[in-house]
């Protein structure tokens, strides 16, 4: 089976957050499954700068005004798993990041510059650049490759069949419907309605409407979207799309998140022999200016600093935090002015609070490793990632109950822990009082060694890599195409992806 895997970031050639994780984990663990996955994302400088072995596959006619652009091919870095990346220099070679301009704005022409992602998808799924190569399924990713599905709806048959996958629905690349004609998109498409959303053209109703399947990044996640309260004005939609709509469980890159054979990390560690932990938690310290204290409950915080991820609420407990002898720490960028204030906090609280804005991929490791708590709430969340990494390191996150949170993290209670299932500390409400309660459990807990390690233990076991969900992603995409598994047998993982089902 040919799949075309179509992302606007990818580890290591281009990253922002969890979903350039898993669009280098999944075409992994799909290749490791004889699925033939190849990436097509566009050409950032550093992605131009970081495949390994490029070469100009083919020259891009013009096309929406843009002329001068290359098909890239290569391989994503340290694996097997082909890439074409899009080198359209007007487009996207430019300082500043994936999506925004250095002063925190969005580029202008983000409309022009991902409807030419989908355009150059769906010429390669077409084979129309001239390449051997064609998929039987393309699988675009969030908003920024909505208009694919659309796209290719409007090609005759044959043309490949279409997965879309909403990694958060709160992202919905929505723009004045005056672009449409710069986007190569018909205008009837919003006139009928099937990709207008409060007078705007959505990129993201577009992948939701066009597309054969819809998938989401959890079970819970798929639940809850079908609400107006998580829907985003879109819950109808994929109500109407009814079996054709399945929630799927993100997994992790277990092997770049290993904590036995890390290599950013000072000591590795592993279930056997945590010992080396504490000489991460130590090192942690010293490397953000914190007292090395064995004693000290070390939490951290690597995530976006934004009003979904709960930082305003997380902010306001540190004062409470400190007077408690507890350090904190925190990687991230997002919203400034929280970034301000997470700064200040720093300057008030020496020697509890250390902060570091941006993100770094090496220390995003240290911190999982030497933190004891992730602290990884959220008013809504998709799946998250960062509290399946700290689960493998033995990191206990606290967690909201919602969406993937949810599914992943079985919160410590008397009977939880008597039975050896609690993984972590979960609260309900999306409120200061309830977070304070939790990390307040969970400083009473840690206290108790001989509890805590148990705790560490039995997080460390949980298996959260790709190997369950890839195979539901392969039979989602057999079930699509009408291809029966090698052996002619009815696939007892298909029937699985069925109870996932959004109902």
């Amino acid at each position: 089976m040919r799949l075309l895997f179509v992302t606007s970031e990818a580890y290591p050639l281009a990253k922002t957050g969890g979903l350039a994780d898993v669009s280098r984990a999944l075409p992994i663990a799909l290749k490791r499954r004889g699925i033939d996955a190849r990436l097509l994302l566009p050409g950032y400088p550093g992605a131009l700068e970081h495949i390994e072995n490029p070469r100009i596959l083919a020259e891009l006619a013009p096309m929406l005004g843009i002329s001068g652009a290359t098909l890239v091919s290569g391989r994503l870095p340290a694996t097997n798993v082909p890439v074409f990346l899009i080198d359209a220099p007007s487009l996207f070679r430019r300082d500043g990041g994936i999506y925004q301009s250095g002063n925190g704005q969005d580029w202008p022409d983000n409309a022009l510059r991902f409807a030419f992602l989908s355009h150059v998808g769906a010429k390669l799924a077409m084979g129309r650049l001239g390449l051997t190569w064609r998929p039987d399924i393309v699988h675009a990713n969030d908003w920024h490759a909505g208009l694919l599905p659309l796209l290719l709806s409007l090609e005759p048959a044959p043309r490949p069949k279409t997965i879309f996958t909403a990694h958060n629905m709160a992202f919905q690349g929505n723009f004045p419907p005056g672009i449409l004609p710069t986007a190569g998109v018909p205008e009837d498409c919003f006139r009928c309605g099937q990709i207008e959303l409060y007078g705007q053209a959505s990129f993201l109703k577009a992948g939701l409407c066009y597309s054969d399947r819809v998938t989401t990044v959890s079970p819970t996640y798929a639940r809850e979207i079908l609400t107006p309260e998580f829907g985003f004005g879109l819950d109808g939609l994929l109500r109407e799309r009814g079996d054709d709509f399945v929630g799927i469980l993100n997994g992790i890159d277990d092997a770049s998140w290993d904590p036995a054979a890390d290599i950013h990390l000072p000591r590795s560690f592993r279930l056997g022999d945590i010992s080396g932990k504490r000489v991460c938690k130590a090192a942690l310290q010293r490397e953000l200016g914190l007292p090395v204290s064995p004693k000290a409950p070390l939490i951290g915080f690597v995530s976006r600093i934004a009003h979904q991820k709960m930082a305003d609420a997380i902010l306001a407990v540190l004062p409470w935090l400190a007077e408690r002898g507890a350090q904190f720490v925190l990687l991230g960028e997002g919203d400034r002015e929280l970034e301000a204030e997470f700064a200040q906090a720093q300057e008030r609280h020496p020697g509890c609070v250390a902060v570091r804005i941006g993100y770094d991929e090496a220390l995003a490791h240290r911190l999982q490793a030497g933190s004891d708590i992730l602290l990884a709430p959220a008013r809504f969340e998709p799946c998250g990632l960062t509290q399946l990494y700290a689960l493998r390191y033995g990191t206990l996150p606290i967690v909201r109950r919602t969406g993937g949170l949810a599914d992943t993290v079985v919160d410590a209670n008397a009977r939880t822990i008597a039975d050896r299932t609690a993984t972590g500390f979960v609260f309900d409400d999306a409120s200061l009082e309830a977070l304070t309660a939790a990390l307040e459990r969970a400083l009473a807990l840690y206290t108790k060694p001989l509890t805590w390690r148990c705790l560490q233990l039995q997080a460390m076991v949980q298996d959260f890599s790709w190997d369950i969900s890839a195979d539901r992603y392969i039979s989602l995409y057999r079930d699509v195409a009408g291809i029966a598994p090698a052996d002619g047998t009815v696939d007892p993982i298909a029937t699985d992806v069925q109870r996932h089902v959004a109902i």
